[in-house]
């Protein structure tokens, strides 16, 4: 697995041919740039570019479900989808600037750290889509360079065909208890924003003394955080130690046997961030997109998809639990950023893959 700090290099030699790279707005003491509109140039402008490409690591099913419905709202451009984990993304895209290939256009990532790091490089341009200004400064970049379409939580769960209701895990410490060993699959950091998101979390509220217990539990280890609730609810492992709380909810919702909790200890907060490619070879198809997905109806299809958004004015399905009941853990993206190298390490080191 590439480094980041390898990427980061390799983006900054990049940048010397592309753009020079810049400090952030707000470390320039300049404002927010103003916010822009959906106009009829825009659109006229897009549809001559003919394609917009999306790079995501959301889930594939309400991705793909995002760019269905954009071609039907805008008629001759064409939605090029490359979903991946948020890792492998972000080693794409460092690779093909790196080699001076601009191909996406927009990047929505479970793994704000590498937004962050593409905002300080001068990947990222800022622009802001009139659609969040109504949404609270949580859910977008103070200096303008990237919206927070959704968030997520970094959940446990188990199987309500193979584990009892009374003998279920109830805490992150429950995970521990010898009689899950063998029974516990879980997503790899390396992988996947939203473990790696969740890992750093997790780590600093209990300490890497829990990842070394876990370990010793005889893991299976997959890579995504989608996949550890379809393994539960195939029956593979009994336990699911990590996932995303949204794809949890839809394999709930389709029948799964699948049970998530929020343990008293805290359950990570994952904000996933949307930006725009300062090289995006279809600015103004880029930009559309932005708009596209900040859009009402996008953001009820994420929360109908079991996201959670900033959005005032989603509907939220009915037996949600609400974050006013759940002890939110939440990351500062620079820190993650900073630990990421130390949390691949340690995580090596624990799980030995």
């Amino acid at each position: 697995m590439i480094r980041r700090r390898t990427l980061l290099a390799g983006a900054a030699l990049a940048g010397t041919t592309w753009a020079a790279p810049r400090a952030p707005l707000g470390a320039q003491g300049g404002a927010q740039p103003a916010a822009s509109g959906i106009t009829p140039e825009l659109i006229v402008a897009a549809k001559k570019e003919g394609k917009v490409a999306h790079y995501t690591s959301d889930d594939l099913s309400i991705a793909s479900r995002v760019g269905k419905l954009f071609e039907q709202k805008y008629p001759g451009i064409t939605f090029q989808l490359e979903r991946s984990g948020a890792e492998r993304n972000y080693q794409r895209i460092s690779q093909e600037y790196a080699s001076s290939i601009f191909a996406v256009d927009v990047i929505t990532s479970s793994d704000l750290s590498y937004i962050v790091s593409w905002k300080q490089s001068g990947m990222i341009t800022p622009y802001v889509p009139e659609e969040i200004l109504s949404w609270p400064a949580a859910g977008r970049d103070p200096d303008g360079f990237y919206a927070k379409p959704f968030y997520t939580l970094m959940v446990p769960g188990y199987s309500t065909r193979l584990v009892k209701p009374e003998e279920a895990p109830k805490t992150w410490s429950d995970l521990l208890d010898p009689k899950w060993r063998g029974k516990i699959v879980k997503a790899h950091p390396g992988y996947s924003g939203t473990i790696m998101t969740g890992t750093y979390a997790l780590s600093r509220a209990l300490g890497w003394g829990f990842y070394e217990k876990l370990a010793k539990q005889g893991v299976m280890q997959v890579q995504s955080a989608i996949d550890p609730p379809h393994r539960v609810a195939q029956g593979e492992r009994a336990i699911m130690a990590d996932s995303s709380e949204n794809t949890s909810i839809r394999v709930q919702e389709a029948g799964g046997t699948l049970a998530i909790f929020y343990p008293p200890e805290g359950a990570p907060v994952v904000p996933i961030a949307a930006a725009v490619m300062t090289r995006a070879p279809r600015p103004n198809a880029a930009r559309l997109l932005a708009h596209f997905i900040a859009s009402p109806e996008v953001q009820q299809i994420y929360v109908d998809g079991g996201a959670r958004s900033f959005s005032p004015t989603v509907r939220v399905p009915a037996g949600r639990t609400p974050d006013a009941q759940i002890k939110l853990l939440h990351s500062d993206p620079a820190e993650v950023a900073r630990e990421t190298e130390n949390i691949r390490k340690l995580y090596t080191r624990y799980f030995a893959i």
